[in-house]
């Protein structure tokens, strides 16, 4: 009865470890214009996860025009805000902040906070900015990290 007992959690754990991230993360149909010029303008040159930070971040700080009006669209762990929210987002993060992903400073509660770019979208920035956003927004939906 206890090898019977002792076997189960196992048996769940191995269940849990071979699903894919794909059954609970919805991808977009893919968008060949974005999906060209992520490779051509961020991450052309990249020989790894670190390479590729630097190239979202370079790619990220000349494309996006701060400061700029955002609204979060969805509450994350590591971040303070909520759903709805309406933020200003003043600065890229340091680079050495965007080793994992990527962070932007925003003014909250009259401080400066870090909030993943992922959970914001711009309500009020310049083409570029839009663009450069939706850029990041399809990497990350699509499943990739660095």
């Amino acid at each position: 009865m206890e090898e019977a007992l002792e076997s189960r959690p196992r048996r769940w754990i191995d269940s849990l470890t071979s699903l894919r991230i794909e059954h609970y993360v919805p991808k977009v149909r893919k968008n060949r214009i974005r999906e060209q010029r992520i490779h051509n303008e961020v991450i052309v040159d990249a020989y790894g996860p670190e390479e590729q930070a630097l190239g979202w971040y370079y790619y990220l700080e000349n494309k996006i025009q701060f400061p700029f009006s955002a609204q979060c669209m969805a509450a994350k762990v590591v971040s303070p805000l909520r759903k709805g929210e309406t933020v200003d987002v003043r600065s890229l993060a340091p680079k050495d902040c965007c080793v994992h992903d990527m962070l932007v400073l925003i003014r909250w509660h009259g401080r400066n906070v870090a909030v993943p770019l992922s959970q914001l979208t711009a309500t009020d920035a310049d083409e570029s900015t839009v663009e450069a956003i939706g850029d990041w927004h399809y990497w990350v939906v699509q499943g990739s990290c660095f």
